[in-house]
């Protein structure tokens, strides 16, 4: 199972060479990293390249960096680096996760396992189950995405507790046949749904998202 983390980037030098670095430490973590970054105005693609340099050799790639000169946005960088994922790399499962540092990138393994056993089509990390918390926003933010995850449970389906995750690993066979759509806060909740309505195994993992770094 070869596995691709996509990370979309803009203005993320502080913090992307930590993230690469610790994803790539896991042992059950994913095989390579594709940054799709949005012309970052900061050094952000440059120490990409450079983590590329330290990690790729002639037949393993580890680090790949695509930039976007032109186009802009969260969920079409993410669409963006999955088709070169599965298409270019041929991965079998396809996470993301924002570049802040949020997300830890040592619970990547925990999203994977289920997809990696056969248990699982789609894996979440979720804030809002046992063992999930949110300590990175304050109450406002908290108490906000409390409201549409609770809409999104009533009119949708009850089954998930965390629509606007973000923290996402899919198997590629449910990527090859829906494409994410929407803007930043509703793209992860049409993602959901429609792999729920196909049939899709879905899983919540607990995680604790942390300050950005």
């Amino acid at each position: 199972m070869f596995v691709c983390t996509v990370l979309p980037t803009y203005n993320e030098e502080e913090n992307v060479e930590l993230l690469i670095e610790g994803l790539l430490r896991e042992k059950q973590g994913p095989n390579m990293v594709l940054v799709v970054d949005d012309n970052s105005s900061d050094a952000t693609a440059e120490k990409v390249r450079n983590l590329s340099i330290k990690y790729n050799a002639y037949d393993q790639i580890k680090v790949a960096l695509i930039q976007r000169r032109n186009d802009r946005g969260l969920t079409t960088a993410i669409q963006y680096g999955i088709d070169v994922a599965t298409k270019r790399y041929a991965a079998n499962i396809v996470t993301w996760m924002d570049c802040d540092l949020s997300m830890p990138p040592k619970d990547v393994p925990q999203l994977l396992a289920p997809l990696m056993e056969g248990s699982a089509d789609i894996a979440i990390g979720s804030r809002w189950i046992s063992g999930g918390a949110d300590v990175a926003h304050g109450l406002v933010a908290r108490t906000m995405s409390r409201i549409i995850n609770f809409w999104a449970q009533l009119l949708l389906s009850s089954d998930i507790s965390d629509y606007t995750s973000g923290f996402v690993a899919v198997n590629a066979k449910v990527l090859k046949t829906l494409r994410l759509q929407g803007d930043y806060g509703e793209y992860c909740i049409d993602l959901l749904c429609r792999s729920k309505r196909n049939g899709y195994q879905i899983v919540e993992i607990p995680y604790i998202c942390v300050p950005r770094t």
